[in-house]
């Protein structure tokens, strides 16, 4: 079970996004609507299962892997499957495990999370404005969020901070927002936003294409393209005047599929081949049918020879969404 997994298009498959719950404490407008039904938990994959899981992508020659959520810091017993997967950063078969999280936990995991060998995480940023923040995500409280900024550069973590990009509010804040980011020595990655989920608003009212921010950032900054990569779908440039970097993801406006090196797995064991489509395997009752992997491996071989070129992602007038999985169950 050695061999590499590749897609009918010749693109090799090196990531994977496992989510371990689609919980979250926020309730953020563009990923969630104020009133969620969630999977009951009977239905999760166990932390063993994960583990299991994600160490047969391992196998197969996946280098990375991004625990994800929903809101990942939620999932009881979170740090045991972090602690347990690291044992593969520890052979060289896995290159990097990280995760993506919104910050609100952070400043209790920050340090265990550096001891169990993840070296760089991702954290939810949309707006500095503590007022801002409450209204974007229905709960929060940016205090709490910089608090957990600040132990993860405590603890040695390398941070990227995520923003996705909304009409009306992030062209009011994007020099601040890289200002924040380059002078603590942290990415600034920009995100259009998607149209999954009903999320009881209108996206029209919401979608900045990145072509039109970036011209609002080249205003004031000077960019440099580059080839840098971090294993996903980030395009780089280099801000001249601070030496940070600004990541742009634009699956709207333009898609990056060409390259996609990634599958997601969802908490109950769903397994898809891309964010915008529906094709999907059931990974839970291979896992559970077999103290073996044989079938698991088979069910993900199959699954990634059906792997579509990519996505077509749309945002409807009237703001219906094109799929109905909110982004809460992959993580994006």
């Amino acid at each position: 079970m050695a061999c590499s997994l590749v897609d009918n298009f010749g693109r090799r498959i090196s990531y994977l996004r496992l989510s371990v719950t689609d919980r979250c404490d926020l309730r953020c407008v563009y990923c969630m609507a104020e009133q969620m039904t969630f999977v009951p938990r009977r239905e999760l994959l166990t932390l063993e299962e994960l583990d299991r899981l994600a160490s047969a992508f391992i196998v197969r020659g996946v280098s990375k892997i991004r625990i994800t959520g929903g809101e990942p810091l939620v999932r009881k017993g979170i740090l045991t499957l972090v602690q347990g997967l690291s044992r593969h950063l520890a052979t060289g078969m896995l290159k990097e495990l990280t995760l993506t999280t919104n910050g609100t936990l952070l400043a209790g995991h920050a340090e265990a999370l550096a001891r169990a060998g993840v070296r760089r995480i991702n954290v939810s940023l949309d707006t500095l404005d503590a007022a801002r923040f409450r209204s974007i995500t229905r709960r929060g409280t940016l205090g709490v969020v910089m608090d957990g900024l600040r132990a993860a550069r405590e603890a040695g973590l390398h941070v990227k901070l995520n923003t996705v990009a909304l009409k009306g509010i992030t062209e009011s804040e994007i020099h601040d927002l890289i200002v924040f980011a380059h002078r603590q020595a942290m990415d600034l990655t920009l995100i259009e936003t998607m149209p999954l989920g009903d999320i009881g608003e209108d996206r029209t009212n919401q979608y900045l294409p990145l072509t039109e921010l970036r011209r609002l950032i080249e205003t004031r900054w000077t960019l440099t393209d580059t080839r840098e990569r971090t294993g996903g779908p980030a395009r780089y440039a280099r801000v001249r005047e601070t030496g940070g970097r600004i990541g742009f993801i634009t699956p709207m406006s333009h898609a990056f599929c060409e390259s996609c090196n990634r599958v997601r797995v969802s908490a109950t064991g769903v397994l898809y081949t891309c964010l915008g489509q529906e094709d999907r395997a059931d990974l839970r009752r291979a896992l559970r049918g077999s103290e073996a992997d044989d079938a698991l491996h088979a069910v993900i071989d199959k699954a990634i020879q059906t792997k579509p070129r990519g996505h077509d992602f749309q945002i409807d007038r009237g703001g219906r969404p094109a799929l109905a999985r909110h982004m809460s169950t992959l993580g994006g």
